[in-house]
């Protein structure tokens, strides 16, 4: 296993894909070279090499333990890499590279580029005792330190764009599944990101509470929102995703346009995943 400071040697060397230092916008908004993962002995990511462009979809699909949800995780450095590269618009993930080695950031710069990374989780995680208006103020106001008022402002526009504009005052504990779901997309664009990550957002929910989560999430890939979605939801893949990403056993077996990859798959593991799932 290989340490992130030994890292170098995957990629050009330089401190951003383009070479021209961070947050230069006008590249990649998410670029991995050569990423690898362990836990323990176990080889979770073996060499993932992706581009995801600005206002992307990219939908990643795959069988449980593929490594999709990790290489999310990743994304944001609530995994640390083992061995090569993850650039968020330009920016290094989670690293900084001096020379010829990476030096891992401390844990309140690491928060700082998190602050435009919004990520959803197949569970909610919303604060129990904080109603649905407070779970989507407190970031903003605790995290940016914004004001309170200007903040209540964005925080009603936002429950109103995801269709809850009459559960302002509703504890997670009188919300379904969906509603839950719907209050967490809305508390990580607070934050106002360039990028969203979804790990299967619909996975915990009954079927027929599927939909106002996935008509949320077409809305937001409508208004030019980047987005990295893991899911088992092949029709949002093939209606809403400009790119599909098969994973299996660590590594990328393929990817292309969704309705080329689903309809024509060109390699067998892909295939006997799909005749499973569709």
């Amino acid at each position: 296993m290989t340490e992130p400071q030994d890292s170098v040697g995957f990629g050009s060397g330089s401190g951003s894909p383009s070479g021209s230092g961070s947050g230069s916008g006008s590249g990649p908004m998410v670029r991995a070279e050569g990423v690898h993962k362990f836990f323990g002995r176990l080889h979770v990511l073996r060499g993932i090499d992706l581009e995801v462009e600005p206002g992307e979809v990219m939908c990643v699909i795959g069988p449980s333990g593929s490594g999709k949800s990790t290489f999310l995780r990743c994304i944001n450095h609530l995994e640390k890499i083992d061995s090569g590269r993850l650039w968020v618009d330009g920016d290094l993930v989670g690293y900084r590279q001096r020379g010829e080695k990476l030096h891992e950031m401390r844990e309140r710069e690491v928060a700082a580029q998190r602050r435009d990374i919004g990520m959803v989780f197949q569970r909610f995680n919303l604060f129990p005792h904080m109603t649905a208006l407070e779970n989507i103020m407190e970031a903003p106001v605790q995290v940016r330190g914004e004001s309170k008022a200007a903040v209540r402002e964005r925080a009603m526009d936002l429950l109103d764009r995801v269709g809850l504009s009459e559960k302002v005052a509703s504890y997670p504990s009188q919300l379904s599944g969906g509603q839950q779901q719907r209050v967490a997309i809305a508390r990580a664009l607070a934050m106002e990101p360039k990028l969203m990550l979804f790990d299967e957002p619909t996975s915990a929910l009954d079927p027929e509470l599927v939909g106002d989560v996935l008509d949320v999430m077409r809305q937001l890939a409508v208004d030019g929102m980047t987005m990295v979605v893991v899911t088992h939801e092949m029709g949002f893949a093939r209606e809403v995703g400009d790119s599909l990403v098969f994973m299996d056993a660590g590594a990328i077996v393929e990817q292309g346009r969704p309705r080329d990859v689903l309809t024509d798959p060109q390699h067998q593991r892909t295939q006997d995943f799909l005749s499973k799932v569709l």
